[in-house]
């Protein structure tokens, strides 16, 4: 089984990715939605709640763990790896493909607060992005648009506007939710920016952690449990559009 955890329905669209390479494979995603968002809370309150999911996870038979917040992964992956023995994935900010994609120079980051305070983003930043420039815009508001299921045009406006005008051709998404508003990015951006969705890049890492380019593709689908701290209206309304089956959804506030 295959634990896959967000502060709410963003990482869903990893959940996405995973379930189209993997989809024999067993899912149990967890979406702390009551305690949503993570992206300007203390940085051990998300490390508790990381602990408590993963614990949750570890209880119901999860073999590996996909953290699916970028803010979760930068507060806490470290903490987890060192506390828990199965093996864990992370977000990690898409710069080595933006640094490699960018002709202008210039590239910009849409992410959380916590985020860009990271170890894992701060590393990766200086590693492959040490000779172009990096604007770095924290989407505030965003989060919450994606769990009430709205559009936020003004503030994609803003945003992307922010990152355009100073010369950037490749946007990243530096948090899970944002996929779920990639199309109007793009639609903001214009045709010549590139926008890139880090999560197909880790569903292949998680699929080949567990030896997927040597396994059988089975036609068969596996078992997939979808639960949640809080409502689960939002998890139903986003799941209608990527769920190719009836989710079973169930509530577990992890206190």
């Amino acid at each position: 089984m295959i634990g896959v955890y967000d502060s709410g329905v963003g990482g869903l669209s990893v959940w996405k990715e995973l379930y189209g390479l993997m989809p024999a494979e067993d899912f149990i995603y967890f979406a702390d939605n009551a305690h949503c968002p993570y992206g300007d809370k203390p940085i051990e309150y998300i490390r508790d709640r990381a602990r408590k999911v993963t614990s949750f996870f570890v209880d119901k038979g999860a073999e590996i763990v996909v953290v699916a917040c970028n803010t979760a992964t930068a507060a806490a992956i470290d903490m987890l790896r060192s506390e828990f023995s199965v093996p864990f994935v992370g977000m990690e900010p898409a710069i080595k493909p933006a640094a490699v994609a960018t002709k202008s120079g210039v590239v910009g980051i849409l992410a959380t607060a916590n985020t860009f305070k990271g170890s894992i983003y701060k590393h990766t930043r200086e590693e492959f992005a040490s000779d172009i420039k990096v604007i770095e815009v924290v989407g505030h508001g965003l989060v919450e648009a994606v769990e009430s299921s709205q559009i936020p045009y003004s503030l994609l406006e803003r945003y992307v506007g922010e990152i355009v005008g100073q010369g950037a051709d490749v946007i990243v998404l530096g948090c899970t939710h944002f996929p779920f508003l990639q199309d109007q990015i793009q639609k903001i951006a214009g045709n010549d920016v590139l926008v890139i969705n880090p999560a197909p890049a880790v569903a292949r890492h998680t699929a080949k952690l567990l030896g997927y380019e040597n396994k059988y593709f089975s036609s068969s689908v596996g078992k997939n449990l979808f639960y949640s701290s809080g409502s689960s209206d939002s998890l139903k309304g986003v799941l209608s559009n990527l769920c190719p089956f009836d989710p079973d959804l169930f509530h577990a506030e992890l206190e």
